[in-house]
């Protein structure tokens, strides 16, 4: 559904009395300041891609450098494994050679090897199982860092919103009841400011604006049909030169 705004005569008569909120090119500066905004927002998104790309290359880096030392161990594992399997096969490429001649090793030699390999097997797979269960540690501890990190960095992106929204409400609210360190009437608009504010204080209150907004509900597709705003109604231009006389 939406809706037809209801006028603000009151606030926008006081303000006519105040003069300079708008003028000739104020429709203008409106305009540009919404393009200055939207393009702000897209360098902001733009530079925030920016530096998450490079804050996971940095925790990447951070990552390898902490695993490279298990890893250079599995690799060194590894590579005794190769030589072991590279020695059994050269003794038994040895011992054919050697039954063609007719000599045969006596049977206590190939037990004592045997031995001796299945001892250093043993030895290997048990680093081996060590070496991963350290890497797997050392994920689980990396992930849980980086899970902080961007935690703290949506922290601190959120913070940036909150003061970046509370500003552009000050600044709203600056237009419209106008800015208390250089206007030394403030104290004149304070009824004005307590009941445009008032929903913020009572429940009451809201739901008798909410209700007041709903007489005012219509069709999606009703010609002067518009959503409910979300923040506060600005008045509009002067519609003749008359009324703009009073404004100046």
């Amino acid at each position: 559904m939406s809706s037809r705004k209801p006028h603000l005569r009151g606030v926008w008569s006081f303000l006519s009395k105040r003069g300079g909120l708008v003028g000739g090119g104020w429709e203008e500066g409106a305009q540009a300041a919404e393009r200055e905004a939207k393009i702000d927002q897209w360098r902001a998104k733009c530079i925030q891609e920016v530096e998450e790309k490079n804050r996971e290359r940095e925790l990447k880096a951070a990552a390898d450098s902490v695993l490279s030392e298990v890893r250079k161990k599995q690799a060194d594992t590894k590579r005794m494994v190769d030589v072991l399997r590279a020695l059994e096969k050269l003794r038994a490429l040895r011992k054919e050679a050697a039954a063609r001649k007719g000599l045969c090793p006596p049977p206590s030699a190939d037990e004592a090897f045997e031995s001796q390999v299945e001892s250093l097997k043993t030895l290997l797979k048990n680093r081996t199982e060590l070496y991963e269960a350290e890497e797997r540690a050392l994920r689980v501890m990396l992930e849980g860092e980086q899970e902080e990190e961007r935690k703290r960095e949506m922290e601190k992106k959120q913070r940036k919103e909150r003061e970046k929204l509370l500003q552009q409400k000050l600044e709203i609210e600056s237009k419209l009841f106008g800015n208390p360190d250089e206007f030394p009437l403030a104290h004149l608009l304070q009824p004005f400011r307590e009941y445009y504010l008032q929903a913020e204080h009572s429940v009451a209150a809201l739901i008798q604006i909410r209700h007041e907004w709903d007489q005012f509900l219509v069709p999606a597709d009703h010609p002067e049909g518009s959503c409910i705003p979300p923040g506060w109604v600005l008045p509009s231009l002067p519609t003749n030169d008359t009324w703009a006389t009073a404004v100046r």
